[in-house]
């Protein structure tokens, strides 16, 4: 089992050290999720809270651009993987992600994933001027281009929305990125099952994302890629003992994930405060699995 710190919510001054100190605990890797920019005026309805509202988030979080800020952190860690939970896919240009996830895991010797979603923020697409109607069509077609790029052999492509003639990125690293498909919705369950390297969620209680595992292990049987590699990050809210994990491991989760230190201990804790949480928690459960 492979455990994840998530840094959402992790005050700015502090991702650098806080990542440091993760890196000689055990933690497999650091999740950070994707926004473009904090609209002033808001009417998107966020998928995942029972009053539609967006989880948790002020003004005052902190988004960075996030392969610049994995390039940082793989650039001062060792052993951390790094993955976006999630990264707005269909929002972007599938060459110019490929060109920045391919490089950043190049120069980190693969330790980069692109954990994917379609995002619910209309607002970002009205910006950028995507079609926000048509990002589910798009997000299959950018995963092909992007693998297509991957290969760092001459390729082309002529889809609905993208279109080039032969071209060959480089650098690439030894393996493709990997790509880890977000979200509970029927499609994106679906999606994950028939496209994806792996599925990521967006947190559930330990009996939902069991029932939720036990959907993708039925669909991946149906589109046939139930032999495929295919990890499985599960974060749970609430409760979770190690009987509950291991339950979940059964179940085909490979990865678990520390929630933001504003849910496990409070908002606006010191690096400190994070530390003896962190140690606390590599000790209670990390070094269960060991």
């Amino acid at each position: 089992m492979q455990f994840w710190q998530s840094l959402f919510l992790t005050e700015g001054d502090q991702i650098l050290d806080v990542t440091k100190i993760c890196d000689g605990l055990g933690f497999h890797g650091m999740l950070f999720p994707d926004h473009l920019i904090h609209p002033e005026k808001q009417d998107s309805t966020y998928l995942y809270s029972a009053d539609g509202k967006p989880p948790s988030f002020t003004e005052d979080t902190v988004w960075p651009e996030c392969w610049s800020l994995f390039a940082t952190l793989a650039a001062m860690t060792k052993n951390l993987h790094f993955c976006t939970c999630v990264f707005i896919l269909p929002l972007r240009n599938p060459i110019e992600l490929a060109k920045a996830t391919s490089s950043v895991a190049y120069f980190s010797n693969g330790r980069i994933h692109l954990g994917a979603g379609a995002g619910w923020m209309k607002e970002e697409f009205e910006m950028l001027g995507v079609d926000w109607a048509t990002r589910g069509k798009r997000y299959d077609e950018c995963i092909e281009v992007m693998r297509k790029l991957y290969t760092g052999q001459y390729v082309e492509h002529h889809g609905e929305f993208f279109d080039f003639p032969r071209i060959m990125m480089t650098p690439v690293p030894e393996k493709p990125v990997p790509i880890l498909i977000g979200g509970i919705s029927g499609p994106a369950l679906r999606r994950a099952a028939r496209i994806g390297d792996g599925w990521i969620g967006p947190g559930q209680s330990v009996d939902a994302a069991l029932q939720t595992l036990s959907t993708l292990n039925k669909l991946r049987t149906e589109y046939g890629t139930q032999n495929k590699e295919f990890n499985n990050i599960v974060p749970i809210y609430g409760d979770v003992s190690i009987d509950d994990i291991k339950r979940l491991e059964d179940a085909g989760a490979t990865g678990m994930v520390s929630l933001p230190f504003a849910f496990t201990i409070k908002p606006g804790t010191t690096l400190e405060e994070k530390r003896a949480y962190l140690e606390r928690y590599s000790q209670e459960v990390i070094a269960k699995f060991r």
